[in-house]
């Protein structure tokens, strides 16, 4: 049975990535929803009608979440056709200034979760899977004011680039899609929300559309995904001017 495992599935990007499911991947029979909160994992699997959903309540940056995942792919040995690392999280403030809690689980969420779901998940996908693992356009240059959090992204683009080569011989690939700003919960929860001029200013995408345009790129194998005609431009302007030039344009 061709299994979906997806991360952050509750709320924001990760319920537009389980709504627009089907119409790209119609193959996939059944779901794996992972997040915090059951009640929003149930109300996300509702969106599956006539597809298997198992709803997996649990805390990615918990060291012991790692091995309940561990023992129920063992158990399960599920054929995962599409792994999507969506859970994620960022915090508005200096470095030195905000919370060390706040800092480290970006650290751990960001970074220490998604490897260790890709590295758990890889053993039971085959030729033809594929890995959408959501990063950001702040991975593009380092943004002063989220400094940890525009850091663990250039992480997961990185990564994704470098999974992608080393999975070429076993035919899978890996995408990482890179969004703008968009209008979830993860605004309020990082203390972005009033307190950031240049989250006022940029341009938002739209959650659904950036949903299934990354499916559509993972499903024809795209390393790296950027929703947006102005945010494809930041990507190739990031690259050609001095990193130490365009920090002072990307503060939040």
């Amino acid at each position: 049975m061709k299994t979906a495992i997806i991360t952050g599935a509750s709320t924001g990007l990760g319920r537009e990535f389980v709504r627009r499911l089907a119409e790209v991947f119609p193959e996939v029979e059944c779901c794996w929803l992972i997040a915090r909160r059951a009640e929003q994992l149930q109300e996300t699997a509702a969106l599956l009608p006539g597809k298997r959903v198992e709803c997996i309540p649990m805390d990615l940056c918990r060291e012991d979440s790692f091995a309940v995942l561990r023992d129920k792919l063992a158990a399960e040995a599920p054929e995962v056709s599409l792994l999507i690392n969506n859970a994620g999280c960022g915090y508005l403030g200096n470095v030195g200034e905000m919370d060390t809690a706040s800092q480290t689980r970006m650290i751990d969420l960001n970074l220490r979760a998604l490897t260790a779901v890709t590295n758990l998940a890889l053993p039971y996908m085959g030729r033809g899977s594929r890995i959408l693992n959501v990063s950001s356009i702040a991975s593009f240059c380092p943004n002063p004011r989220m400094t940890v959090y525009s850091a663990t992204k250039a992480f997961v683009s990185s990564f994704t680039v470098g999974i992608s080569e080393e999975l070429k011989p076993r035919g899978i690939t890996a995408t990482a899609v890179c969004p703008g700003p968009m209008q979830t919960e993860f605004l309020d929860v990082g203390n972005i929300t009033g307190n950031s001029k240049m989250f006022r200013m940029l341009p938002y995408c739209d959650q659904g559309k950036a949903a299934g345009g990354a499916l559509r790129a993972a499903k024809n194998g795209r390393t790296i995904y950027t929703p947006k005609g102005f945010y494809k431009f930041y990507r190739v302007l990031a690259k050609i001017v001095p990193v130490k030039l365009m920090v002072k344009f990307a503060k939040t």
